[in-house]
């Protein structure tokens, strides 16, 4: 899974920076963007696209990321997803993750079929990143372990919505709850159609 962050090394390239997001889809909470720099030399297991792990693989994969890599993470609120929405919010979350790096990237590996607008360091955007490059695989993990994280805290303060079980997406009882108890706090108001 490391090709394409070899071909990038041959150009030139050092410091070179995956860039994922989990949370376009769900009717509650962030997107959240996570930007990850692992140094070449260092080989971790179990890194993969992060949909296709079970939860303990992706806690373990987490923690081993965090221990030998260097992470950022940007979060759009649900508040800004409304505003701007949700595919602004999303590049406003990567940009926040990508500007939270000390020394900046020299590249960033983008998952998706577009490059992130406003970001003045050069990127690569790649389709199914997450499933074909190791960093952009590493930051899906990461973004996804913390994204769950905020969603199972959402749980405890609105319990009715089950946001530890659906993670804010739209479930048969996810949407039952909205119509029983309307809308809280993090809900997507531009998303209220969808119910």
């Amino acid at each position: 899974m490391r090709q394409i962050e070899q071909s990038l090394m041959q150009c030139g390239f050092s410091r070179i920076v995956g860039v994922d997001e989990v949370g376009r889809g769900p009717l509650a909470g962030p997107v959240v963007a996570a930007a990850v720099h692992i140094p070449p030399e260092i080989d971790l297991e179990g890194i993969g696209d992060s949909k296709k792990l079970t939860p303990r693989q992706r806690l373990l994969a987490f923690q081993e990321i965090l221990r030998w890599g260097e992470v950022s993470v940007g979060v759009a609120t649900s508040a800004e997803i409304d505003r701007v929405n949700i595919l602004n919010a999303t590049y406003l979350a990567m940009r926040r993750a990508i500007q939270g790096l000390t020394p900046a990237p020299q590249i960033c590996l983008i998952d998706g079929n577009r490059p992130v607008p406003g970001l003045s360091v050069p990127q690569q955007a790649i389709v199914r990143g997450d499933s074909q490059c190791f960093l952009i695989a590493a930051a899906s993990i990461v973004a996804k372990v913390v994204r769950d994280r905020f969603m199972e805290d959402y749980h405890q303060m609105f319990p009715e919505y089950g946001f530890s079980r659906n993670k804010g997406y739209p479930t048969a009882e996810h949407r039952e709850a909205i119509l029983r108890h309307g809308l809280c706090p993090i809900h997507r108001v531009t998303f209220g159609k969808a119910v």
